[in-house]
């Protein structure tokens, strides 16, 4: 029984974990199939923790700190916008300028409006963060393990940005490949002078696509700091959106793939948390050190033997010149 509910805290906890790597992915797979790296995802999660964990502090409410989160990670995909589409600047140092800026610029106001060494105050309570929802029956259905616990700690239990994340893939599909709107995001990857022949607005599409990565960048970012956390820290999103950009790639920029990557770097960082402190047969008490490198290294490896050839959008990286 011990180990039964060990594997279902676990998987709760990939849960809770895979949810800002999904939102993020997603944001970054409409933004690349538009023909833009999301190479900025990790500033974008960055400035939104700190807008919303501020905002939440001093407004006292959680869902004014959602969208302060979602309106500061869109100006910042807009003004990677203005420089890789309207400009036609490189998309890379663009988007690496965007994150190291917000990596000093959110301790830097943190430390100025609040004093707290670039913190922001701690959140409390339910007004401020997203706390856990708990469905009917929770209770009931802990007194039977199976599959009561299963309902209590997968199902239930989980904050509203969860399941909102789990909304997002179907979501996500249908809009790519069932819309119109969809064909022509993907189109505009592949071939955009094909899509401006056609009469149809590559700077338009590439703009919509940013926004949108953006606000789902933001409600990622939101999550760190009003979910999974109560408050901003410093770095604290430790590269999860370079690491949902990996899923994407693993994920061949496809919803479901992409997901099953999500979840797979998730679980392996919810393992790597149950084996600190362990000690294990032949290798004794699992190093800290190795414990916070296993999802990178998971990462390298899986990207380096296993994902196969992953063909990006044709388009991406390269500047859309009408003149030519």
């Amino acid at each position: 029984m011990e180990n039964y509910t060990l594997v279902v805290l676990t998987l709760a906890a990939t849960i809770r974990v895979a949810t800002p790597l999904v939102l993020a992915a997603i944001a970054g797979m409409f933004s690349e199939r538009a023909g833009v790296i999301a190479l900025g995802l990790e500033g974008m999660m960055l400035g939104a923790a700190f807008a919303a964990a501020a905002v939440s502090a001093v407004s006292g409410s959680a869902w004014l700190g959602l969208g302060a989160g979602m309106a500061a990670s869109v100006a910042l995909a807009l003004l990677i916008g203005f420089a890789t589409v309207t400009h036609r600047g490189n998309q890379v140092i663009a988007a690496m300028a965007i994150n190291i800026m917000i990596a000093g610029l959110g301790p830097t106001l943190g430390l100025a409006w609040f004093g707290l060494g670039g913190q922001t105050p701690q959140l409390e309570g339910a007004g401020q963060r997203f706390t856990a929802l708990a469905w009917p029956g929770v209770e009931a259905a802990r007194a039977h393990p199976f599959p009561g616990l299963l309902y209590a700690e997968l199902l239930s239990g989980q904050n509203l940005i969860v399941y909102l994340a789990a909304l997002l893939v179907p979501l996500s599909a249908w809009v790519l490949y069932r819309t119109r709107f969809g064909l022509r995001l993907r189109a505009v990857g592949e071939n955009p002078l094909a899509v401006d022949t056609a009469g149809i607005s590559v700077t338009g599409l590439r703009y919509q696509a940013l926004a949108i990565c953006g606000a789902l960048a933001g409600v990622a970012g939101t999550y760190l700091s009003t979910a999974a956390s109560a408050g901003f820290s410093r770095d604290m999103t430790a590269g999860k959106g370079y690491l949902a950009l990996a899923a994407l790639i693993f994920g061949k920029w496809k919803p479901y793939p992409t997901l099953g990557a999500c979840l797979l770097f998730a679980f392996t960082d919810a393992v790597a948390a149950q084996l600190q402190g362990r000690s294990l047969p032949f290798v004794g008490v699992v190093p800290v050190q190795f414990i916070i490198a296993l999802p990178y290294v998971l990462t390298v490896l899986l990207l380096a033997g296993f994902v196969g050839k992953a063909v990006a959008p044709a388009a991406i990286g390269v500047p859309y010149s009408k003149e030519k």
